[in-house]
């Protein structure tokens, strides 16, 4: 089974002005498209080539690993915003952040801290954990909470530079701002539902 690439959820321009289809360009079709073709070449005629992407990233290391993980993490990014996204999080999605934050507020003050403070390349994922609870992870690289058990992603942003280079140069903070008016909450929402 050859890892496909999954086709981008908008059209490259439809994230500007927060994001542009030059960013988009690069970082979808050279460094996402890079990583797919990578690992479909390390598990060719290999037993991983009938595995799923999920069952790659945990029962792999090495190379494969890294291709996996970074495959997965930025097919959950792209989906992780829209066009008509931002604004505020709804339902039990809404509750369980006031919850565990206290507010919205709160929540994205921590989420903001979190990603500003990871260190090199990397992500940072809203998850659920096995309790039922929220929590705010930072991973390096291409690690992915997929490998971590009883983890479920919930949200996700690439903090590799390569997603804000174009855009924001070296300004972290203003990509996280942008990063906020497209939040995808129906995407994290679902995610949020359908975990165990």
């Amino acid at each position: 089974m050859t890892i496909a690439l999954p086709p981008l959820p908008y059209e490259k321009n439809s994230l500007e002005p927060h994001i542009s289809s030059e960013t988009l360009e690069y970082h979808y079709q050279k460094h996402h498209a890079s990583y797919a073709a990578k690992l479909n070449a390390l598990i060719r005629d290999t037993y991983l080539e009938k595995q799923t992407l999920k069952e790659i990233i945990s029962t792999s290391s090495g190379d494969v690993l890294i291709n996996a993980g970074q495959v997965f993490n930025h097919s959950f990014y792209w989906q992780s915003m829209s066009p008509n996204g931002g604004g505020l999080p709804h339902g039990v999605l809404a509750s369980a952040i006031d919850s565990q934050w206290g507010s919205f507020d709160d929540f994205k003050a921590s989420f903001n801290d979190k990603a500003l403070n990871n260190l090199g390349s990397g992500w940072t994922w809203l998850v659920k954990t096995p309790n039922g609870k929220l929590d705010i992870l930072n991973t390096a690289n291409a690690e992915t909470p997929v490998s971590q058990q009883d983890l479920v992603p919930i949200l996700v942003i690439d903090l590799w530079e390569h997603a804000y280079y174009i855009d924001y140069r070296n300004r972290r903070s203003k990509y996280l701002e942008a990063f906020w008016a497209l939040v995808n909450w129906n995407f994290a929402s679902n995610n949020f539902i359908a975990a165990p």
